[in-house]
């Protein structure tokens, strides 16, 4: 036998166990098949969020996120780890598998890059509030209104943008700032987020309180990594479920302070 054909035949046998070695891995590169054998399904969520998810007094984690996910761990037959995250560290602790999972991300094509998302599972908007007794229902009705917004966020350029210019907008430092101002009777309305809002409205029984319109919708999704289709369709079936049987709209009347509206899930950013 020539030498030749001996490199050859080395060179192809090499080629057949390293072949045989990347299809094994990418057999065994299965998000949901490790999380079942692990047993663990491991949930980033931010511990500052409420209502969506936060500290108590306990030290425990309570909230809109913290329900759903274990709900999710029940559906995959196996224990919740929940891991404590921040905005910063949240899409790297997905990518390097330190969770396999993450909880309130909105959608954005820059995101879609790097990770992929479910269906939307819970509501996040920016909203106009306001006593029951003070008649708004569009932004047509905001002309001889005073309203109070966080200066430089969303919700303000969300609130320019949409408020005719005789409306009277205070703009304050701070979302505390914002809420006393509206709470005290210096503005009539304030445009928040409704993590935000729903705080408001589960404490002042007084003013009656009540969402009167969106300004802007972007709900939220579950991240989770690129290629883990079957898990996906997991946590899509999941999400179904929850819609179908109520548990969703459970979820959001008791951490949001409202039922679920299906139109609140409807993401125009994200692309099927």
């Amino acid at each position: 036998m020539t030498k030749s054909i001996i490199a050859r035949r080395s060179f192809l046998a090499a080629a057949a166990l390293i072949g045989a070695g990347l299809w094994a891995g990418a057999a065994q590169a299965d998000a949901l098949d490790d999380i079942t054998k692990a047993g663990v399904l491991n949930v980033g969520v931010f511990s500052d969020f409420p209502p969506f998810s936060s500290v108590t007094s306990d030290m425990s984690l309570k909230g809109y996120d913290i329900d759903v996910a274990q709900i999710l761990a029940d559906a995959l037959k196996v224990k919740l780890n929940l891991v404590s995250v921040t905005g910063q560290n949240r899409i790297p602790y997905l990518t390097e598998h330190r969770v396999d999972l993450l909880l309130s991300v909105g959608y954005s094509d820059e995101r879609a890059k790097v990770i992929d998302y479910t269906t939307a599972y819970a509501p996040y908007y920016i909203a106009v509030i306001g006593p029951q007794a003070l008649k708004v229902t569009s932004k047509d009705d905001l002309g001889d209104k005073s309203i109070a917004v966080n200066r430089g966020t969303l919700e303000d350029t969300s609130l320019t943008a949409a408020a005719p210019s005789s409306a009277e907008v205070q703009r304050f430092d701070n979302y505390n700032a914002v809420i006393q101002a509206f709470l005290s009777g210096q503005t009539q309305l304030m445009v928040v987020g409704n993590d935000v809002g729903a705080q408001v409205l589960a404490k002042q029984v007084d003013l009656k309180p009540e969402q009167k319109f969106q300004l802007l919708t972007s709900p939220d999704h579950i991240g989770l990594n690129k290629g883990e289709d079957r898990l996906k369709q997991a946590l899509n079936a999941s999400i179904a479920k929850m819609l179908a049987d109520g548990s969703l709209n459970k979820i959001s009347t008791q951490w949001l302070g409202k039922p679920l509206d299906a139109k609140d899930l409807k993401d125009e950013a994200m692309k099927d």
